[in-house]
């Protein structure tokens, strides 16, 4: 009968429901999955009443919050090891389980064992166990009343430097002028106008500043960069002083900006991005150019300490420690007083130049003009410096070294090298042309093709010579544009340029040469042919390399080997193109006679593309000029000035060009 009773009592706990007790594995599972998505509300629930009458809910999630913020810790990983039995008797349910815990931290990994109670609580019929919490659980050997310290070893930033160790970019000191706001005493109004006025700031700029929440009593808060001659009469201003302080410095300046970029305090929405890599805030990040596309490389890793320390401050135990291992430095081919030679000539005019050594392939400068100070940005740059920049016509902050524009007849080199490459082109063959204008037949209308000097007859070298665009309009219609399309492909149009800085991608057309007239067009770098500065350098190299096409590089790490591309054109028709382009500067007819030197022989071609929507419209004209030296090859420079319309053309570009070649080639 008793068993009986007994069945039907299961029976009844079955039908109606009941559950069994809960297990303590399971009350500490789930602990242990709250604890890993650091859910720890939830892990505070699972704790004993005991445990809840020592700490709070409110203090318990705040310092487990506080103290892995504070070290930086990523990638938890809680697992239960094993689980042990408290009782004697046989089958006793276990009370105390071993788990490990390791995480990355800013000082490095974190890893330790340790024990944890279960306590039973009769009085609790939902969750009768709960975890016997106290501080060892968040690291061990901790007690109540110690902290956790968290020191960060900030990395030293690599440097930028040029072929020769010049500085580009590198760790500096500069002189701040400032303010300690609480000093600035009854005055702090009129105190504030004077520094505006005196840094260019507006007041909304030094308001801003003043307000930076890091600000505390005492502290000095740097505005700007100040005149030296103005600093005496300011620093007797109350609150008003001026610091040395270590800063990100750009040699250079202006003639740089566009090449090293700049770096500024991380925001937010990078903050959310990077911070898996270790970036915390108020770190500084390469926001444009080599600043940006070698951050990795140049931001080195933190290092950091972490310990655990009693009331008194007295270290107890150090959980980690890495040392900081600096930024890598970046050697770069730039030749920085050629980089500042060039921008000098270029003189603000709206432009872009680069120079290569043609025989390496390493390029020498990159210069985009005009262009702002990166300096600015390191002690912060003004709603009113911004708006400067942003509404000048010249558009300073645009990179022109890396954005596409028609080439004109610098072109032509090209469209020489496919034609004598396909066999239509013959070197002494004359082609007979009347007039500045020129059709192919009826079928083009009103469309025709100009060029500037009525020439009847002309061979290619003297095409070149003229810069002729009925000569190379014919020439191109000849090959077809199957033909000119393959040949003028393999200087490297349509391909990213295999260099780290990105540049636009050359194009020889949007979708394919649909006709005769943009066919003609695109054999003078018109139609709808566009390269950069740099690939039209580029497209130089074969004219010095007996036909082959050279990896360009920016520094070590781009250097892939020698050749890019071999045989763009045969040695005997690149030794050919080479001679008449020293025609073209050597001949007081050539347009390139302008940088004509005595004693350094240059080769060049010079081009004007007029950007017009309708044909017989005025429109824009960018001036370009492409030259090298040809004894023992060591310059090649491509440059382009924009609107040089009624400003001599593309004269104003060679007369840009010559001295560079006077100074660097001797």
């Amino acid at each position: 009968m008793k068993l009986w009773i007994v069945g039907v009592l299961c029976v009844f706990v079955f039908l109606t429901g009941c559950k069994q007790e809960e297990l303590p594995e399971e009350r500490f599972q789930a602990y242990l999955q709250a604890w890993n998505e650091l859910r720890f509300e939830d892990m505070y629930d699972n704790l004993s009443e005991d445990a809840k009458q020592k700490i709070g809910k409110e203090t318990f999630v705040k310092r487990y919050r506080d103290i892995y913020s504070g070290i930086g810790a990523t990638n938890l990983k809680v697992t239960l090891l094993n689980k042990q039995f408290s009782g004697s008797t046989k089958g006793s349910a276990p009370d105390s389980f071993t788990f490990q815990s390791s995480m990355d931290t800013q000082a490095g990994p974190i890893s330790f064992t340790q024990q944890v109670f279960l306590v039973h609580d009769k009085s609790q019929k939902v969750h009768p166990w709960g975890v016997q919490w106290n501080p060892s659980l968040i690291f061990p050997d901790m007690k109540d009343g110690d902290k956790v310290l968290a020191q960060s070893f900030k990395a030293v930033r690599g440097n930028l430097i040029d072929r020769k160790g010049q500085g580009l970019a590198i760790n500096g000191k500069v002189l701040m002028l400032g303010v300690v706001p609480d000093q600035l005493g009854p005055d702090a109004e009129k105190t504030k106008i004077r520094l505006s006025e005196a840094l260019n700031l507006s007041l909304e700029d030094i308001n801003k500043k003043l307000s930076a929440s890091w600000i505390k009593t005492g502290y000095f808060v740097p505005l700007g960069r100040p005149d030296v001659q103005l600093l005496q009469g300011l620093e007797s201003l109350p609150g008003v002083s001026s610091q040395e302080q270590k800063m990100r410095v750009y040699p250079l300046g202006e003639a740089a900006a566009q090449l090293t970029g700049y770096i500024q305090q991380i925001n937010a929405e990078e903050l959310s991005k990077l911070k898996v890599k270790g970036y915390v805030t108020g770190d500084l990040l390469g926001k444009a150019g080599l600043e940006q596309i070698y951050e990795e490389q140049l931001k080195g890793k933190d290092g950091g300490r972490i310990d655990i320390a009693d009331a008194t401050g007295k270290i107890k135990r150090t959980l980690a420690e890495r040392e900081a291992v600096p930024g890598q430095d970046i050697r770069l081919t730039i030749d920085a007083d050629l980089q500042l030679s060039i921008y000098e000539q270029m003189n603000h005019d709206a432009g872009a130049a680069v120079a290569l050594n043609p025989s390496t392939g390493e390029i020498l400068s990159l210069v985009s003009s005009p262009a702002y100070n990166p300096n600015t940005f390191i002690s912060g740059v003004s709603d009113k410096q911004w708006k400067q920049w942003n509404d000048d016509p010249k558009k300073p902050l645009l990179n022109r070294f890396t954005k596409l524009y028609a080439p004109g007849s610098v072109f032509k080199s090209v469209t020489a090298a496919a034609g004598l490459n396909t066999k239509v082109t013959v070197p002494q063959r004359v082609r007979h042309i009347e007039g500045l204008r020129w059709t192919k037949d009826a079928s083009w209308g009103n469309y025709y093709v100009t060029r500037v000097r009525d020439v009847s007859d002309e061979s290619m070298r003297d095409a070149l010579v003229n810069s002729d665009n009925i000569f190379f309009a014919q020439e191109a219609l000849d090959m077809g544009k199957e033909k000119f399309e393959r040949e003028a492909q393999k200087f490297g149009f349509g391909e990213k340029l295999p260099i780290a800085y990105p540049v636009d991608v050359a194009t020889l057309s949007n979708s394919g040469i649909k006709s005769d007239v943009q066919l003609a067009d695109s054999a003078y770098g018109q139609g709808e042919v566009l390269m950069t500065p740099l690939h039209v350098a580029l497209s130089y190299i074969p004219f010095v390399n007996k036909g082959n096409l050279l990896y360009p590089a920016l520094s070590e790490q781009d250097k892939k080997g020698n050749v890019w591309r071999e045989a763009v054109t045969s040695p005997e028709n690149a030794d050919l193109i080479q001679q008449d382009l020293l025609e073209v500067v050597q001949n007081p007819k050539g347009f390139g006679h302008g940088t004509y030197l005595p004693n350094v022989p240059i080769a060049g071609k010079t081009g004007t593309a007029e950007l017009k929507l309708k044909k017989g419209e005025d429109g824009q004209e960018n001036g370009w000029f492409v030259g090298f030296n040809t004894e023992q090859p060591r310059l090649l420079i491509s440059m382009m000035v924009e609107d040089v319309k009624g400003r001599g053309g593309s004269g104003l570009v060679v007369a840009k060009a010559k001295p560079i070649f006077q100074t660097y080639v001797k």
